[in-house]
């Protein structure tokens, strides 16, 4: 279980380390490091994908934690369905990092280089998700479907915590 405070609202995680374990592993060890805190989720995507995408401590979406790592658990048939938590990458299938996307309706993403690994799902947020989605996309974006989230969402803390079995 984790929970990404946001300067909107708590999103509650349940993390799937039994189907992402170097996923998780790497989500865990950076939300131990503060890596994501004060950190802006700085894309939306509102027509055809529904994600809104975090992870980048600089808000630009070029930025990472130095390392990346291959795909896990990413569906043939590209299916992500409404609160899924999964991976964003570049263009190569090892570009996993610190960057990662949920998605508040359901999409179809593509399956070219392998997908993207899906590691969690959201168990409460959606709420928050829907309403930033609703505000659309910040008006100065080149694509109005495509770009920051016109209402800011920034990331202030990440808390992981383990669930006994």
């Amino acid at each position: 279980m984790a929970t990404i405070r946001t300067n909107c609202g708590d999103i509650t995680l349940e993390l799937d380390g039994a189907k992402a374990p170097q996923t998780v592993a790497s989500f865990v060890q950076l939300a131990q490091k503060a890596y994501w805190k004060d950190s802006p989720c700085h894309r939306l995507t509102t027509a055809g994908l529904h994600v809104l995408q975090c992870g980048d401590p600089t808000g630009t979406g070029s930025g990472g934690p130095g390392y990346g790592y291959g795909i896990e658990n990413a569906p043939v048939d590209g299916n992500y369905p409404a609160g899924t938590l999964a991976m964003a990458r570049g263009q190569l299938p090892d570009t996993n990092g610190g960057q990662f996307f949920f998605v508040y309706d359901t999409t179809v993403l593509p399956t070219d280089g392998g997908g993207y690994s899906i590691f969690g799902r959201v168990t409460s947020g959606m709420d928050i998700l829907a309403r930033i989605a609703k505000a659309g996309v910040e008006s100065t974006s080149a694509n109005p479907y495509d770009g920051p989230p016109a209402q800011p969402i920034s990331i202030l803390s990440v808390a992981v915590t383990e669930k006994k079995a």
